[in-house]
C-alpha cells in the first residue's frame, strides 16, 4: 500500500498556557493571595485508521478496502460509515486542531493508524509506512510540539499479535519517535513497545505509555504468559520511582482496562491481565492523575474505586477519528478529537472539551466544520474531572429515566445516533462498566440490575 505524495496531516499548535482569571483586590493591609495559576491543556487524538484506498467511484463495493466488499452507504469527500478514514478526513481533523487557537502543552496519540482490512492486504512494511507518514507529518508541521504516542493493536502485522521482544515495528517506531522521547524511553519502546517520559513543559509530570496490546484477548503470542515483556514489573518500578520523586503520572494506552460498555461481562484484555493492572492502579492511585485510552471508537468514562468502594482514579476513553462500522452494526460514531484542561500545580484534571465533525453534513456541503460537541463539566453540571465528581455523575446515570444518562448515551456515539435507544439491559452494561473495573464489583453490579 503506497501512500500518495500528498502530505497527510497532523496535529497541533504548541504553547504553554493561557492567562488565569484576575484576582479581586484584597482589603488594605492584608496580604495578597497568590495568583491563580494558568490552566494548561493537551489534545487527545486516537484511532485515525487511515485507508489509502478510499476514493469515490460508481461501484460502491470498491470505494474502500476497509468495507471488505460491502456497498459503501453514502460516500463523500470526508468518508463513509462503512469505510476507514480518507486522507481528507484526517487532514480536516488536524487542520482544525492547528487553527483552533487553543494553546497546549503536549498531545497524546493513542494508536491505530492502519485500516481495518483483511490480513493479506497488509504487511509489516505497509503498517510501518502508514505510521511513518502520520509521524513525519506531525513532526514536520509541528516541530516544537511534544507528542506522546501509544501503539494500537492495528499498528502491527499481523494485527493484534504484538510481541514480547523487539521487532521490526518496535524498532521502526523507536526511530520515528526519537524527536519526542529520551534515550531511556526509546530503549524500552524498542524492546517491548512501551515507555515513560517526562513532559518538557511540566517537570514533575510523567507520561507512561503502556503497550496494553500485549494483554489483548486476540493476541495469541502472549497466551499463558504472566508478565509479557516484563511490563508489569517495569510499570510498578516506574510508578514507585514517580512516587518517591513526587511526580504525577498520566497513563496512556490503546486498549483500555475495565469492561466493554456495549456487551455483558467482557473485558477488552484477558481478565487476568485486567485484574493485575487494576491492582497496580489502585496501589498507585495517588500518583496516577489520569488515564487515557482509545480502541473502542466510542466516548466513555470509567471510575476506578479502591477495594472499599472509594473512587480513586478517573479514566477516559476517547472516540475515534475514523467513523467506520461493520455491516452488522446499527450505530457508529462521528469523528472526534478532544482537549483536556489541567491544573499545572498538581496535574488534576479540570475539564474536557469534545470536538466533532458531523460526517453527513460535511459530505453534503463538501466542507468540514468541526464543532464543540460538549464541555464535560458544563454538560453534566459537575465541578471537575476528579474521581469523586465522575462517581457522583455515574450514580446520577443509574436513576430511572436519567436525563444525564440519555445525554451520555448520545455522546457515546459522538452525536451520530441521537435516536438510539438504550434499553434496561443496555443501560446496566453501560453503568456497570463506568463504575466497576474489576470482576467482583462488576458481577455484583449486574446482580443489582437483576441481569
Amino acid at each position: 500500500m503506497t501512500l500518495p505524495g500528498a502530505v497527510v496531516c497532523c496535529l497541533l499548535a504548541v504553547w504553554y498556557h493561557r492567562p488565569g482569571f484576575g484576582m479581586p483586590l484584597a482589603p488594605a493591609g492584608s496580604r495578597l493571595p497568590a495568583p491563580a495559576p494558568a490552566v494548561r491543556q493537551f489534545w487527545h487524538v486516537t484511532d485515525l485508521h487511515l485507508d489509502p484506498t478510499y476514493h469515490i467511484t460508481d461501484d460502491r463495493t470498491k470505494v474502500c478496502a476497509s468495507s471488505k466488499g460491502a456497498n459503501a452507504s453514502n460516500p463523500g469527500p470526508f468518508g463513509d460509515v462503512l469505510c476507514d478514514s480518507p486522507y481528507q478526513l484526517i487532514l480536516s481533523a488536524f487542520d482544525f486542531i492547528k487553527n483552533s487557537g487553543q494553546e497546549t502543552s503536549f498531545m497524546i496519540w493513542t494508536g491505530d493508524s492502519p485500516p481495518h482490512v483483511p490480513v493479506q492486504e497488509l504487511s509489516t512494511d505497509m503498517v510501518i509506512n502508514v505510521i511513518a507518514n502520520m509521524t513525519t507529518t506531525v513532526q514536520s508541521l509541528f516541530p516544537n510540539l511534544q507528542v506522546f504516542p501509544a501503539l494500537g493493536n492495528h499498528d502491527y502485522w499481523p494485527q493484534d499479535q504484538l510481541p514480547v521482544v523487539t521487532s521490526k515495528v518496535y524498532n521502526a517506531v523507536a526511530n520515528l519517535w526519537k524527536p519526542w522521547l529520551n534515550e531511556e524511553a526509546i530503549s524500552t519502546l524498542r524492546k517491548g513497545g512501551f515507555y515513560s517520559q517526562k513532559v518538557t513543559t511540566n517537570s514533575s509530570l510523567r507520561i507512561i505509555s503502556l503497550n496494553t496490546n500485549l494483554y489483548y484477548s486476540s493476541n495469541i503470542v502472549t497466551l499463558n504468559k504472566t508478565d509479557p515483556a516484563n511490563q508489569f514489573e517495569w510499570l510498578e518500578n516506574t510508578l514507585n520511582n514517580s512516587w518517591q520523586n513526587k511526580e504525577k503520572v498520566y497513563l496512556i494506552a490503546h486498549i483500555p482496562v475495565g469492561y466493554l460498555p456495549f456487551s455483558r461481562n467482557t473485558t477488552a484484555m484477558r481478565e487476568y491481565y485486567n485484574e493485575k493492572l487494576i491492582d497496580i492502579f489502585r496501589k498507585y492511585s495517588d500518583v496516577i492523575a489520569g488515564q487515557f485510552y482509545g480502541h473502542t471508537h466510542r466516548d466513555s468514562i470509567m471510575v476506578l474505586s479502591d477495594k472499599k468502594g472509594r473512587p480513586v482514579n478517573s479514566l477516559f476513553v476517547a472516540p475515534a477519528v475514523t467513523p467506520v462500522r461493520s455491516v452488522l452494526q446499527k450505530e457508529t460514531n462521528n469523528p472526534g478529537v478532544r482537549l483536556f484542561q489541567y491544573d499545572p500545580r498538581d496535574y488534576q484534571l479540570l475539564d474536557m472539551l469534545q470536538y466533532y465533525l458531523n460526517l453527513t453534513e460535511a459530505n453534503m456541503k463538501g466542507e468540514s466544520n468541526w464543532k464543540l460537541e460538549y464541555i464535560l463539566t458544563q454538560a453534566y453540571d459537575i465541578k471537575d474531572l476528579q474521581p469523586e465528581s465522575l462517581y457522583g455523575l455515574a450514580k446520577q446515570f443509574a436513576v430511572l429515566d436519567s436525563k444525564q444518562f440519555i445525554k451520555y448515551y448520545n455522546y457515546f456515539f459522538v452525536s451520530y445516533a441521537s435516536s438510539a435507544i438504550c434499553d434496561e439491559k443496555c443501560k446496566a452494561f453501560q453503568i456497570c462498566a463506568v463504575m466497576n473495573l474489576d470482576h467482583v464489583s462488576y458481577a455484583d453490579c449486574l446482580k443489582q440490575f437483576y441481569i
